[in-house]
């Protein structure tokens, strides 16, 4: 499975949901696992974005569709990062 850094910052929108439902985190994050995506950790973040998620998927395809299903529904903005261990990266030089 292919690994993903997804930063994500919450609308307003977002923000009003989260504030009435905290749970909310843990139902989108099932969702994600129902459309193939699994968050491996998440994080609060302080500063300029919301959440820092550590994800995986089979590849860019089933991501892109998570991302845009995510989107759409409006309560956030994301950007998402192909990330790759460096044991991998140190392998694939040799």
């Amino acid at each position: 499975m292919a690994r993903f850094i997804m930063i994500s910052t919450l609308t307003d929108e977002g923000a009003r949901t989260l504030k009435k439902n905290p749970e909310r985190i843990r139902e989108v994050n099932s969702e994600l696992k129902e459309m193939g995506i699994n968050v491996l950790e998440q994080f609060v973040v302080l500063g300029n974005f919301d959440f820092l998620n550590i994800i995986e998927a089979d590849d860019n395809t089933a991501i892109t569709k998570g991302v845009v299903e995510l989107l759409s529904r409006g309560s956030i903005r994301t950007a998402t990062y192909r990330v790759i261990p460096v044991n991998d990266f140190i392998e694939s030089l040799k």
